[in-house]
């Protein structure tokens, strides 16, 4: 049919940022910049290396206190966190063990772009990445290369 337009064919799609398979990120709302995250797509669920976790109330409302070493292979510093919980999910890691998880709801910036995001609270003391960003959090913004590191640039210096 002449002169009929699909509107979803002109609609102007946003431009995705090329990434690799680790990238550095911030998480603004613990005042966190250049941690070194893991971009993983077999992830669906994004994490965070958490200790110390303890549940409390504040004004009525459910909380997660914890802490969070956001240096690779290092014990110092330990960074307070709290947040109202928004969740809690059964979690099936790689190696096929399954764990429940507090999921708090948190800003995460990668490439200066700001978003919300899902984030599972566990210990990854064991794991090469204090942060896991997993293929819900990435969905619709970025093309994953998995062949490439830090295509977004180095970790910026404060």
């Amino acid at each position: 049919m002449t002169g009929d337009v699909n509107k979803k064919s002109v609609k102007k799609k946003k431009e995705k940022a090329l990434i690799g398979w680790r990238e550095w990120a911030d998480l603004p709302d613990f005042d966190i910049t250049g941690i070194n995250a893991k971009i993983d797509t077999g992830a669906k669920s994004s994490a965070i290396h958490a200790f110390r976790i303890r549940e409390v109330v504040l004004d009525g409302v459910d909380h997660v206190e914890f802490y969070l070493h956001p240096l690779q292979r290092r014990k110092k510093p330990e960074v307070f966190c709290r947040a109202p919980i928004a969740g809690r999910r059964v979690i099936r890691s790689s190696n096929g063990q399954e764990e429940e998880r507090y999921v708090i709801e948190t800003r995460l910036r990668v490439n200066g772009r700001t978003w919300k995001i899902d984030l599972t609270l566990t210990n990854r003391d064991a794991m090469g990445f204090r942060l896991l960003i997993g293929r819900d959090a990435l969905r619709r913004k970025f093309i994953v290369d998995p062949g490439a590191s830090y295509l977004l640039g180095p970790k910026e210096r404060e």
